[in-house]
């Protein structure tokens, strides 16, 4: 392996839109080819011809453009199997909200299902080869199914996607790989996780607070990953919890790969012991019920608009944020504002309002701490819009840190 000439399509400098295209000798590979799911979404640049494409994850800013890929170049795409059978949810998602929001749609139905015949499962720790290369998917953590990518000839490269360091109910943590170069993700460079057992109380307790006076807790949850894991926390309660939207189908999608969970069993037994909506007048039971856990995460559609629009009067509610509100969108509103837009009217909500950090990425100490234990000769920072913080701290450490901006060639 010689020297490598890369470029970011997208995903260097912001959280999203994530594309790293990689010329190894004669061989041409990209890294995720994701969407910025804004209003209107953002997209990465148009990507050259490829021989191969290797996913890390189903969330849209590492996916969501694959359909694109697959469309104009016709490539076999390396992804997990957990990853392969939640992709066609998340895309075909992504053209109904398209839809909905009058904002042009990237793909179509039967792009979608181009994308089901180029993919190829991969298994964490089994090599896929490609010349003299071997490309070794391991376990990032950060959801089930979750990849990060060896790249190991006579040099070794990881790229990370996104990673999370500790363990949580749902998956094992991500281990440090030996490395000559990290491109590493840096989605929370510059600040800091609160401890996730002290989160955990909290929630649970303000859960006991809302119940006890009388409201429902409204717990907004994306669809892939925080759904099943806020799943797991409450199967240690009594609450009545009822579960509506995506959430569920991703679920029964996890359970039937219990190999990349940390324990299919409990994840099984939190959802017998949860009531499922699957018809109208279950929405009218949930709402007598305690605990709501819905898509969407950060309040642009799904369920839980229906479920805040019953309750936006009832000061003993609450909603529980569960996930990091993005600016620009309807969960950033409420948190800073106290309103939020309901079917195109902005109402101000008297229900309480609470953010837990249930994040499923290393925070900052946690990104140095495996850089420090992966011990590269090279730093590549990507995937953050605060790396300049991180990239202090690792240049401290005596780390050669690279810093490229989207579109700009650079050596590895």
């Amino acid at each position: 392996m010689k020297n490598i000439n890369a470029r970011f399509l997208g995903g260097a400098e912001e959280v999203g839109s994530l594309g790293l295209y990689m010329e190894i000798d004669e061989l041409r590979l990209l890294f995720d080819y994701g969407l910025t799911p804004s209003k209107p979404p953002t997209y990465p640049m148009p990507a050259p011809p490829m021989d191969s494409v290797f996913l890390t994850h189903v969330h849209l800013d590492h996916s969501g453009m694959i359909p694109r890929i697959s469309t104009e170049h016709d490539v076999n795409i390396y992804a997990t199997q957990p990853t392969i059978s939640v992709l066609p949810l998340m895309l075909n998602d992504t053209i109904k909200v398209a839809n909905i929001e009058g904002f042009p749609i990237p793909y179509t139905k039967e792009e979608v299902e181009g994308v089901m015949d180029n993919l190829i499962p991969v298994e964490y720790g089994k090599p896929v080869e490609m010349g003299s290369l071997e490309i070794i998917p391991h376990n990032a953590g950060h959801i089930p199914g979750s990849a990060m990518y060896e790249l190991r000839d006579e040099r070794k490269i990881l790229f990370t996607g996104d990673i999370q360091t500790v363990n949580t109910h749902l998956v094992w943590a991500a281990k440090p790989v030996k490395t000559d170069v990290l491109i590493m993700e840096s989605t929370y460079a510059g600040r800091e996780h609160p401890d996730r057992n002290e989160t955990e109380k909290l929630f649970i307790e303000k859960i006991e607070d809302v119940v006890s006076r009388g409201g429902v807790a409204i717990v907004p949850a994306f669809a892939v990953g925080r759904t099943q894991e806020i799943m797991l926390i409450l199967a240690k309660t009594d609450f009545e919890v009822w579960l509506d939207g995506m959430g569920r189908f991703v679920t029964n999608l996890f359970l039937q790969n219990p190999g990349y969970l940390k324990s299919a069993k409990k994840l099984k037994k939190a959802k017998n012991r949860i009531n499922i909506v699957r018809r109208r007048s279950d929405r009218k039971k949930a709402l007598r019920g305690e605990v709501i856990i819905t898509t969407g995460g950060m309040l642009e559609g799904g369920p839980v608009l229906h479920y805040i629009n019953h309750l936006k009067n009832d000061t003993r509610s609450a909603i529980l944020l569960t996930g990091y509100q993005v600016e620009g969108t309807n969960g950033r509103l409420l948190m800073d504002e106290g309103i939020l837009d309901l079917y195109g009217v902005k109402e101000k909500i008297d229900s309480e309002v609470v953010f837990f950090d249930f994040s499923a990425h290393a925070g900052h100490s946690e990104l140095v701490e495996f850089a420090r234990k992966c011990s590269p000769e090279k730093i590549v920072l990507m995937h953050g819009d605060s790396r300049e913080k991180l990239a202090e701290d690792l240049k401290n450490l005596g780390f050669e840190v690279i810093m490229p901006k989207n579109g700009e060639s650079f050596v590895i």
